[in-house]
């Protein structure tokens, strides 16, 4: 019963904290490069799984990758250079985890690990463009 009334409070904040998010226009640089971070150790872990042969380790991290990719995107500054040249990369990645998501758990990981490795160099890049939101003061 308590076990239950945990869960459905945290449930509670969660969708709290996930509404309250969407109506934000853009998040502090400090946020969306900690997202960043999160999204380049998915897909740093999805190759190396990858290598592994591990194709629903793959499959997972893809997914991780493009959720935090996605968050990104929406929360990117509009009018920040930085932000805007992030963008063709990140959406690369997604593009990227998508084909190994369309490929499934059950392909040989070897198949999948192309594209996963350039959703990885796409997020590193743009990684990059992130990180130099700071010194912009966006």
């Amino acid at each position: 019963m308590v076990k239950n009334r945990a869960l459905g409070a945290l449930s509670v904040v969660t969708l709290t904290l996930f509404v309250g998010a969407s109506f934000a226009q853009a998040e502090s640089p400090k946020n969306i490069q900690d997202r960043g971070k999160a999204m380049l150790r998915d897909a740093e872990e999805m190759v190396m799984h990858g290598g592994m042969g591990d194709g629903k380790a793959i499959l997972h991290h893809c997914g991780e990758v493009v959720q935090q990719a996605e968050a990104i995107l929406k929360s990117l500054p509009p009018t920040d250079e930085h932000g805007k040249e992030a963008v063709p990369h990140l959406q690369e990645a997604i593009k990227q985890c998508k084909r190994v998501a369309e490929m499934g758990d059950k392909v040989d990981p070897g198949a999948s690990l192309n594209p996963a490795a350039k959703a990885r160099a796409a997020a590193r890049e743009a990684m990059k463009h992130l990180n130099a939101l700071r010194d912009s003061g966006a």
